[in-house]
């Protein structure tokens, strides 16, 4: 295609490979800053959407005789780009107990609070799991400890986290498996050893208790004193 001069040529200069190919590297970095700048982040500022995706966690605590019910909904922002991010928005807690209606009402409207503010909104996790009720805890299904009801909160505040991916599963190192199949392996021998020994000594009392020199199950109470009826081990020498 043929360019007409019409103006007078005042200089030139032949571009060279190099400065083209620096020219469209900055192109490219200026087109990726431009498109960055357009990258809508979480801020209190933001706008609830007229629908938002929810999750709901059920809690049930041997503290209270109804169960609480934890809905956490999420906002997505930059939906169909490569900058899509599924977000905490707001959190609910509904239970036919009015017991604690007044602090978890509050909490609720705090924590709503902290995920619009945006940033890192992770620390919620430990710091609330790290309240502990003087009356003491309890373990719920499948033996976690919970120190409080609070902790639970926050305990299905992370689960929702690693549900979306704000929350990534580290996983355990090379020292910490070894470490657990170490423990794992002595365990189990320790108790192959008891069966046969159990087996092989069926003679003694049915409430008798593990011995720790023998690993027999033979050891009572007698005298107000710990004695094992098979190596006659004593705890009162």
């Amino acid at each position: 295609m043929a360019i007409k001069i019409d103006s007078k040529i005042a200089a030139y200069e032949v571009v060279k490979e190099e400065d083209a190919d620096d020219q469209a590297a900055e192109a490219a970095l200026k087109e990726k800053a431009e498109a960055e700048d357009n990258v809508i982040h979480m801020h209190e500022k933001l706008e609830r959407p007229e629908m938002l995706l929810g999750s709901t966690y059920k809690i049930k605590t041997p503290l209270t005789e109804h169960a609480l019910y934890i809905t956490i909904n999420d906002v997505i922002l930059n939906q169909g780009t490569d900058h899509e991010l599924r977000r905490p928005f707001e959190i609910f807690i509904n239970s036919k107990n009015m017991d604690h209606f007044q602090w978890i009402v509050a909490l609720t409207r705090i924590v709503s609070a902290v995920f619009r503010k945006g940033g890192d909104v992770t620390f919620l996790v430990e710091e609330l799991r790290s309240v502990f009720d003087p009356r003491g805890g309890y373990f719920k299904k499948g033996g976690k400890y919970m120190p409080s009801l609070v902790a639970e909160i926050g305990d299905a505040i992370e689960c929702h986290m690693r549900m979306i991916g704000l929350l990534k599963d580290e996983g355990l190192d090379e020292h910490q498996k070894k470490l657990i199949e170490e423990k794992r392996a002595q365990f189990e021998g320790a108790k192959k050893v008891a069966e046969e020994s159990e087996e092989a000594k069926g003679d003694f009392p049915a409430g008798a208790q593990l011995c720790g020199k023998c690993s027999t199950k033979a050891v009572i109470k007698m005298d107000g004193c710990l004695t094992c009826l098979n190596c006659g081990d004593s705890k009162c020498g």
